[in-house]
């Protein structure tokens, strides 16, 4: 029996097509003369006018004038043709796209948490303070190092906060250093936030096995080197199994030793890092402790120090009091300084606590989960499709087009291919140490069901490349947007809308 193309195509496992157009009109093409949304009554005092002349904007055709019920369908229109978490498996690699909770949401929505105004008086802010001050006691107890700020609104802003302390500590010795280690495998805003900390850095090769190599190390560890950035579990899903070896080479030096922590879902509640050696370290709130991110937020990166690099913290911190109140320190002279305003974005931590509260003790199978979900993909994929680095996996699995590019399909086309059975797809072409590389961290709330509709989905699109690669290099076919030009459209960016 043939096989039409279009049967080839689709419908898909997880088919996400949708009844309404492909193009979905911008609210203001949808605007029409007479159309009304809401009327308000009469005036019953003189009509003044608002906005002055002079800072209207001429080039709009005047209001938007669309009904309520078309507002509606708009935006339900638009939410529908995204891609979110709560619809399939989101294995974007080193973001830890994972479940939220809706506790978290039902927490952080309460009128004391939500409606609290950052500048009330502390003895009316006494919740907030204490929450802040709780999460902070809580991360420092989960990562064995002495002190947290919360300030930091992203993880490469943590990064650079722990940068910025780790030179105020060598500036108040009076031997500032100049460099920082990143080795090829460290997630890729390390060099930046070091640059912007106005180091040089210079890149670490990484071994056979995909971790840092000692003799390496050694070798470009000099009493001019501040500190090591070092990423646990590296962007290939690979624990440093040498970590103290590393901290010893580097504190041999004098240099600091620090983590980048975006990858703690694979460890949180199993070991510490202040254990391991570790002097400052950055967590992503939004990733291991659970609130939704992307598009630019929400976003919080906290900072744990070892008690060397204390007295440098970012200013206020919260202190609680000897008659048990809580109070913001503002007096701290040896401090970076604020990195934000306020305490940072404060209903993260409302989420994070309540999501680390949830698990008490038992938080320690967050990072079973996510291991145990990893290797399933990692065994339901292997010799279908190359795994360079053979080390064990840890939250995440890379593996690369290596074997599909005799048909000339490549990740890009794998990754777009996947949508059409319903995924996300993986992060590609990243590590850079892996050629085509297919990034895949599945997080610990995906069910056996949802990896093994994954892996299928994997595996076919492997056979597709081979029985008929052109399905592959053409996809999407069964998405609102079909294959887009993404170099095109980064170099013309379109930015703002005319009639």
């Amino acid at each position: 029996m043939s096989v039409s193309v279009e049967e080839k195509k689709g419908p898909a496992p997880g088919d996400r097509r949708h009844p309404e157009p492909l193009h979905e009109p911008l609210v203001f093409e949808r605007s029409g003369e007479g159309k009304v949304g809401y009327s308000l009554p009469p005036l019953d005092v003189p009509e003044t006018v608002a906005i002055p002349e002079v800072l209207c904007r001429p080039d709009l055709a005047g209001e938007t004038e669309i009904s309520e019920v078309e507002v509606a369908r708009h935006f339900t229109r638009l939410s529908r043709l995204n891609f979110s978490i709560d619809q399939a498996l989101y294995p974007l690699g080193s973001c830890t796209m994972k479940h939220n909770p809706r506790v978290n949401e039902e927490v952080a929505r309460l009128p004391g948490f939500a409606s609290a105004h950052p500048l009330a008086p502390e003895e009316v802010s006494q919740g907030a303070l204490e929450l802040a001050w709780r999460l902070e006691k809580i991360l420092s107890e989960l990562t064995g190092l002495a002190r947290v700020t919360l300030q930091p609104a992203a993880g490469a802003q943590g990064e650079l906060a722990g940068i910025l302390m780790v030179r105020a500590a060598l500036a108040k010795t009076g031997n500032p250093r100049t460099t920082v280690l990143i080795p090829d495998s460290a997630h890729g805003t390390n060099p930046a936030s070091a640059h912007f900390a106005g180091y040089k850095v210079r890149e670490l090769k990484s071994n056979a096995r995909g971790t840092l190599d000692l003799h390496v190390l050694e070798e470009a560890m000099t009493e001019d080197v501040a500190a090591l950035m070092l990423t646990v579990p590296n962007t290939l899903g690979i624990f440093e199994n040498q970590i103290l070896d590393i901290a010893r080479i580097v504190h041999g030096k004098g240099g600091y030793l620090y983590c980048d922590g975006a990858n703690f879902n694979s460890f949180v509640g199993i070991a510490k890092p202040g254990a391991m050696g570790i002097d400052v370290m950055h967590m992503n709130l939004h990733k291991t402790f659970s609130t939704p991110h992307g598009g630019g937020g929400p976003g919080a990166g906290p900072v744990a120090v070892a008690e060397s690099l204390v007295p440098f913290l970012p200013r206020p911190t919260v202190e609680r009091r000897t008659d048990g109140a809580f109070s913001l320190d503002h007096d701290r002279p040896e401090s970076i300084g604020r990195l934000r305003t306020f305490l940072g974005n404060f209903g993260m931590f409302v989420r994070a606590l309540a999501y680390i509260s949830s698990y008490g003790n038992r938080i320690g199978d967050v990072a079973r989960g996510a291991v145990l979900n990893a290797n399933y993909i990692r065994a339901g994929l292997a010799g279908v499709y190359h795994l360079k680095y053979d080390a064990p996996t840890m939250h995440e699995v890379v593996f690369s087009d290596k074997k599909q590019t005799a048909s000339g399909i490549h990740a890009m086309d794998i990754g777009k291919r996947l949508m059409d059975y319903g995924f996300h797809p993986p992060t590609i072409s990243f590590p850079l140490i892996v050629y085509g590389a297919l990034m895949i961290e599945p997080t610990e709330t995906e069910s056996k069901t949802g990896l093994d509709a994954f892996v299928a989905a994997m595996r076919k699109i492997a056979r597709e490349s081979e029985e008929d690669p052109e399905i592959v290099k053409t996809a999407p076919h069964t998405t609102p947007v079909r294959r887009v030009d993404e170099v095109g459209a980064a170099r013309n960016l379109v930015l703002r809308w005319r009639p």
